[in-house]
Order: C-alpha cells, then sequence, then structure tokens
C-alpha cells in the first residue's frame, strides 16, 4: 500500500523521541516500511531523513512557536491549520491508498477529504473541547478512529463508543528493550518532565521509600523542572538526561523497578511497557489506562498519593521480571500492533469500494 501518515507538528519525528506520540509515529514509519509498504511521512522538515519525509512545516512548532502549545495562541493556530490544510490537499491528489492520521487536527477528519482518500485517524490525547465535536462527528465507512485503550474509549464517548471507533493498543519491538534478570536495587523513572507526567511524586515516593531513583527523558517544561524537580536533585536522586533508545534501554533495564506517576488521564503510557519489557515490575497511579496496560506486572494506587505509592514498592518489587515481560510479549508487541493498523487499512479501503450511501438511496 502507498500510505500517507500524517503526524504531529510540535516536535520532530526522530530520535531521541520528546514523547510518546513522536515515537508512535516514528515506529509506524519504520513497521510499516519494513513490512513492505511505501510510507510517505508528513511532518516538520526537522524530522529524520530517513524517511520519505513531506514537510508540513519546516520546522516543528516548538522552535517557531516556542512554548504556546497549551496557551491559545492565535499565531500558532493559524500556522498550524493552514500547513494542515496544504498538506491535506496534498494528500488528496498523491495517489494513497490509506492515511494514518496522528495529527490531532480537525481538518483530515473532515468528510469531503476522509470520503475522497480512506483514513485512519489515532486519537493521543484525552477529550478536548477543540477537537471532540470533529471526533464525533467524523466516522464513516471510510474513516475509523483508535483509542490506544479501553479506558481512553471510554473517555472519548462516555456513552458507547460508536462501531467505527476501536482499541488500538501501542506496541514495542521486544528486542529493542531486552530482558535484564535482577535490578539493582533503584528504582527508574521515564517520560515528558511536565507536571502531568508527575515526576515530582516518584521523587517523593522513592525519598520515602528508600529508594535511589533515576529520572529519564526531555524536559518539556522549564519552570517545573526548575521549581519541583531540580530543588531534589542530588544524592540517592539523580537526572540521566534525555537519551536516545538503546541508551535509555540499557539504563531502565539496571533498575529493580518502575514508577509510573500520570497525573492526567494517561491515554496508554508507552514507558511503562517499555520498562515492563526490560523486566521491571510496575509501582504507580490507577489513573487512565494504568490498570489496563500494567496488569498482573504491578501494583497500583490512588491518584497523587506518593505516600501510598512508596508503600507499594515492596509488593511491586516481589513480583518475578519475567511476568512484566511475558506481559508485553503476549499483549503489547510492534508486529501485534502492525498487524492490527494493517488490518483497519483494508477495512477502510474496502469501505470506500461500497457504494455511498447518497447513491444507494438513489432511485
Amino acid at each position: 500500500m502507498r500510505i500517507a501518515l500524517l503526524a504531529h507538528l510540535r516536535h520532530p519525528i526522530a530520535p531521541p523521541f520528546a514523547g510518546g506520540l513522536e515515537a508512535y509515529c516514528w515506529h509506524l514509519a519504520e513497521g510499516l516500511t519494513a513490512r513492505g509498504h511505501e510510507v510517505v511521512l508528513f511532518a516538520s522538515g526537522d524530522s529524520d531523513r530517513r524517511f520519505a519525509l513531506d514537510a508540513v512545516s519546516p520546522v516543528h512548532h516548538e522552535r517557531s512557536f516556542p512554548g504556546l502549545e497549551h496557551r491559545g495562541d492565535a499565531g500558532l493556530r493559524a500556522h498550524v491549520d493552514a500547513a494542515y490544510e496544504a498538506a491535506c490537499d496534498r494528500i488528496a491528489t498523491g495517489g494513497f491508498d490509506v492515511v494514518h492520521n496522528n495529527s490531532l487536527s480537525r481538518l483530515p477528519l473532515e468528510r469531503r477529504r476522509t470520503e475522497r482518500v480512506p483514513t485512519v485517524t489515532s486519537l493521543h490525547a484525552p477529550p478536548y473541547d477543540a477537537l471532540r465535536w470533529f471526533v464525533h462527528d467524523s466516522p464513516s465507512r471510510t474513516h475509523r478512529i483508535t483509542a490506544t485503550s479501553a479506558a481512553h474509549r471510554r473517555a472519548w464517548w462516555p456513552d458507547g463508543a460508536p462501531p467505527e471507533a476501536r482499541v488500538l493498543h501501542n506496541g514495542i519491538d521486544p528486542a529493542a528493550w531486552p530482558f535484564a534478570a535482577g535490578g539493582d536495587g533503584s528504582a527508574a523513572w521515564s517520560g515528558r518532565l511536565a507536571a502531568v507526567k508527575g515526576a515530582h511524586l516518584a521523587v517523593a515516593a522513592a525519598r520515602r521509600a528508600g529508594l535511589p531513583l533515576t529520572l529519564f527523558g526531555p524536559i518539556e517544561e522549564p519552570d517545573y523542572w526548575e521549581g519541583a524537580i531540580a530543588p531534589h536533585l542530588g544524592g540517592p536522586i539523580r537526572y540521566g538526561g534525555h537519551l536516545p533508545g538503546p541508551a535509555l534501554a540499557a539504563e531502565i533495564a539496571r533498575a529493580s523497578v518502575f514508577l509510573f506517576t500520570p497525573c492526567w488521564d494517561e491515554p496508554f503510557g508507552l514507558a511503562a511497557i517499555e520498562a515492563m519489557a526490560c523486566g521491571l515490575p510496575v509501582a504507580g497511579f490507577a489513573r487512565g489506562a494504568a490498570e489496563e496496560v500494567v496488569g498482573e506486572a504491578g501494583r497500583l494506587v490512588a491518584p497523587g498519593d506518593d505516600a501510598a505509592l512508596a508503600e507499594a514498592i515492596p509488593a511491586a518489587l516481589a513480583i518475578p521480571r519475567r511476568v512484566p515481560r511475558a506481559r508485553v510479549l503476549r499483549l503489547f508487541t510492534r508486529d501485534r500492533w502492525l498487524k492490527a493498523c494493517e488490518a483497519l487499512y483494508a477495512e477502510v479501503r474496502a469501505g470506500a469500494r461500497l457504494p455511498s450511501p447518497a447513491s444507494r438511496a438513489a432511485p
């Protein structure tokens, strides 16, 4: 198939990844290409050039509009809308069999577009007003929508999802996150260093439990970092940096437990399954998709309670490391994820071959 992969523009689609959405798009492009598809990545122009890249904008917008992603900035909104409008027009005339839309933009959801090129839209955030109506209005015979977990789908459709809305769990390559039979007694945390990810609560819990803790990931919110994280670094609490995948996997695998501390309704939790693949049991907060993702591979407590999290750490440490690894191999592999994507592409392409509702109703 010839596939247009439409990405979000906040960060480049290139390692080391700024977050789970960037990792998702990169691995989707890489995996589909490896499976023999012709993939064109529609992303910022500073994304990974190993792919066939169509630059939706010259650079990612954290460079051109730094710090404005969640500020309702009119200039950024106009910039992004114009970029996606032009990209959608190029996709419409580009001879693509299917679009996999990861943009979080309303524009690729328009029926005039999804009826022209069959589309799969993957949602990567909890529901929010700027997109909710467009998502709810968009399902059709040529458009499928995916949520990353059952919890995520319920959040978008609390009264019941339409049949076109599916759960598509994320997947990773287990070989990229090698299993380690034992840890060094420390805890690890990985993710964007932003308030919604809750690294400050991981620090508090590790201190209570008397465990060394290393934090990994990009500093997304400098004010949060300076106020809530940096003052606590030193001694057993350290920052390991923003590492590329192989280096991060090696560091995570050395630890004995992974702390998962979402302060929002986490749609999935990619960092958790990466750690689980290395053999780390999880101690974390039961929020968003955490219970669905972690299952028997960890111990979860009420969100925001660092004291309860500290108490859960010994129970998590008692879980054999083969248990989290086995859960990933059973449920969250890259091959499983890519096969599910291909099945969705086949569905929307089949829908495009059916007569339209208007033509069926014609005398």
